[in-house]
Order: C-alpha cells, then structure tokens, then sequence
C-alpha cells in the first residue's frame, strides 16, 4: 500500500479508528507457487498489549494450508471509503478515491489444540457477544466442545502496522471543507452508497482537524 507523507496515520490514529467497532478485515496469506494470493473475509480480534490477532476459521479453510506453507500474513481493515469526482477537486481535474485502511503485517501460527482453540473462541465471544458471559467453551463431553474438531485457531503475532487516511490532506483547507459538502450532499442523496459517503466527511473532516490541532499548515 503506497503511503504518502500526507496520508499516513499514526499509532494513536489508527488505534482510535478500530476502536469505534472496526473488527472485520481480509486476511491474506500466500498462495502456492503460480497461484494468488488467498484470502479470507473475518472478525478478528486485536489484543494490543499482547501484540497478537486471534480468529478462527473453519478447518477446511485453504487459508489454513497456506499459513503452514508460509506463515507470512497480512490483515487489512478498510472503512470510510468514497469516490471523489475531478471536478470536486479543483485542477487539473483528476478524481480519486477516498479511505482509510490498517494492514497489519504478521506471522501467524495454526492453533490445533482443543485448550487454545476454546481461549480463542472464548475471547472472541468475550468481544463480540459479551451480553451471554456464560456462554462459553470448554473442552470436554458438552455439545460446544464437540463443535472444536471442526475449527482451526489462528494467531497472528503483528510485526508490523501500516495505517493509510486518505482524505486530500495536501488540499488546501478552503477546498478540503468543499469537498466534505460535497460529500454530505451526496450522502443526503439515493441510498445508493450514502453510509460510506457519510463516513469519508466524517474522516475527512477528523483529518482535518488533526491537522489543524498538530499546527501543520492547512492553508
């Protein structure tokens, strides 16, 4: 993922932006020779003070294989996104897209033990549902635990995070508040992508007020 220097997000940033609920993302691993790469849509979960990234996935999943292959994996959240039309943007005219994407860079490890894989499910479960805190796994002769055979763990230990915020941050700010109208007229419109043009003016304008607050020049 190509980052300029105006659209990179900081640890803070990026952190603050998955904690509003963005626990959904494609997971990426390597394919085999002369094949793609594989990917898999999923829930994860983000342990930050373990530096690590639980999910599970179902033990028939070709992900799992290529993670024994090669434990290299890349995890990207995606959000926020919108398509900014040339004439919006001033000269010479050139439209582009709006995001803003985490991808976590990480070396995963397939959890086979019934123990690891009910911490994991259970941690989720703590995440996701935690409205039922005595629904849980535990290993054992219980209809849940007869579920595990069919499951695989994963672990993700994250190497390293790159963030990408892609709201028109060089733009001076006369043109980059334009643009967020624009996009809030747009989100006011038909149905048709008016969450996510609502959520670029929501993360264009949080990038402009940071910049704002940093005290880099927005002018």
């Amino acid at each position: 993922m190509l980052i300029r220097s105006w659209d990179r997000g900081d640890e803070d940033e990026w952190r603050a932006w998955l904690a509003e609920g963005r626990d959904f993302g494609l997971l990426a691993a390597n394919g085999r020779p002369g094949e793609g790469p594989v990917l898999v849509p999923t829930h994860f979960l983000l342990d930050e003070e373990r530096g690590e990234i639980l999910l599970h996935l179902a033990a028939p999943n070709p992900l799992l294989a290529a993670v024994r292959a090669d434990p290299n994996v890349t995890l990207a959240v995606t959000d926020g996104y919108a398509f900014a039309p040339g004439h919006w943007r001033g000269e010479p005219g050139t439209p582009t897209s709006y995001y803003a994407s985490v991808h976590f860079h990480c070396t995963a490890e397939v959890v086979e033990s019934a123990a690891g894989k009910a911490e994991i499910l259970n941690r989720q479960l703590a995440h996701f549902q935690p409205e039922t805190p005595d629904f849980r796994v535990v290993p054992g002769p219980n209809e849940l635990a007869r579920l595990l055979p069919g499951l695989r763990g994963l672990r993700l230990t994250v190497r390293e995070v790159r963030a990408k915020f892609k709201y028109d941050d060089k733009k001076p700010a006369e043109e980059q508040r334009a643009i967020a109208g624009r996009l809030a007229e747009r989100a006011n419109g038909p149905a048709l992508r008016r969450d996510q043009d609502a959520a670029a003016r929501t993360e264009l304008l949080r990038r402009h007020q940071r910049r704002a607050a940093s005290g880099r020049a927005v002018d």
